[in-house]
């Protein structure tokens, strides 16, 4: 028995396939089997065809550095993360459906940092990657927009920039607004606002709009209620207490994002409040988390998954140099009622949780 038989199982599947074993199989040059690989002319068709069966056969790949220098492009789509959480997570789902029949292949990366605290991360992951590996390239909540890249680039949620630069993001304004009439409606005045990442435009946008719905109910914004949250379930705990210490503490609190919420539920909890009875809660995003709390929590939806896809389409179109494309994008926003949400128990005709 040889060397290579007494290998585990698949451990043969590791090696490699080089041109040249391609070249050894189909009984042809290496430099026939490069011009079929790069579909240069002089190669019979016949000829093609069956480097083509054996190219698929041995399952060889060409590096994406080695085809870029070929053609100049790699049809790969880099999507920079500052880190896996569930909003990414979210909308890294939307990209992977709207990349499928592209001809393009998505290359995820992070370089392991916590959103918000390295301002600028997005200019060193970019040259890393631009060039040689990617044909273009996403960013979610970006600190910057513009970069020095040598591709496009297309922003998701991102900081505030320059008027041209393409973005992708959802509607926060008239979510905030839709999340702070709710709570009006089911009779709550005291209502707390944890703020998101103060760099980013979402997060400036969901004030604007908690502060607008207030004052068009005729009801002056507290200061003392307004705390920031920074989209973070363990930074929004603090906050969160200092609002709940409050001698007239508020009767409701609307979090910028969903970890946030999730993170004043944790502190109601620990407390010995009860939601909704005690004190409602508003998230924004509508993660998958936000349905498996207890209570399930009342949000705002973001179309996640739909703003990765129009960030592909987008990417796509800028990469292919068409005309006339619109470099923004911006989709609704809706309210999802769950159990975290009720009237506040001093309210008139309360039917409970």
């Amino acid at each position: 028995m040889t060397e290579r038989q007494q290998l585990p199982p698949g451990a043969e599947d590791l090696h490699r396939v080089t041109i040249t074993d391609v070249a050894r199989a189909a009984g042809v040059s290496v430099a026939t089997v490069s011009k079929v690989i790069n579909e240069r002319y002089g190669v019979a068709a016949r000829t093609s065809e069956h480097v083509q069966r054996v190219i698929e056969q041995l399952g060889y790949e060409s590096s994406l550095v080695a085809r870029s220098l070929r053609s100049h492009k790699t049809h790969v789509i880099g999507i920079l993360v500052p880190e896996f959480e569930p909003f990414s997570t979210e909308v890294l789902k939307g990209t992977s459906r709207a990349i499928t029949g592209t001809g393009y292949e998505l290359l995820a990366y992070s370089g392991g940092g916590r959103a918000g605290e390295v301002v600028g991360w997005e200019r060193r992951y970019l040259s890393r990657l631009s060039g040689t590996l990617i044909d273009g390239a996403i960013m979610m909540t970006p600190t910057v927009v513009r970069t020095a890249g040598s591709v496009p680039v297309v922003a998701i949620d991102p900081h505030a920039g320059p008027a041209d630069s393409p973005t992708v993001d959802a509607d926060s304004y008239a979510g905030a607004v839709l999340a702070t009439e709710h709570l009006l409606q089911l009779g709550h005045r005291r209502i707390g606002f944890l703020g998101g990442r103060p760099d980013l435009d979402s997060a400036r946008l969901r004030e604007d709009g908690y502060r607008d719905a207030l004052a068009t109910a005729g009801i002056p914004v507290d200061p003392d209620l307004v705390r920031l949250g920074g989209y973070r379930r363990q930074v929004a705990a603090a906050p969160t207490r200092e609002l709940l210490s409050l001698a007239d503490r508020p009767t409701a609190i609307f979090a910028a994002n969903d970890l946030s919420a999730i993170g004043v539920l944790d502190v109601a909890r620990e407390l010995g409040l009860t939601v909704p009875t005690d004190l409602s809660v508003v998230g924004f995003d509508n993660v998958p988390e936000s349905a498996l709390t207890e209570p399930p929590l009342t949000t705002v939806q973001q179309p996640l998954q739909e703003m990765g896809a129009q960030a592909v389409h987008l990417l796509l179109r800028l990469v292919h140099g068409e005309p006339g494309a619109s470099t923004h994008v911006r989709l609704p926003t809706s309210l999802v009622r769950r159990g975290s949400t009720a009237p506040p128990a001093a309210a008139p005709g309360r039917a409970g949780g």
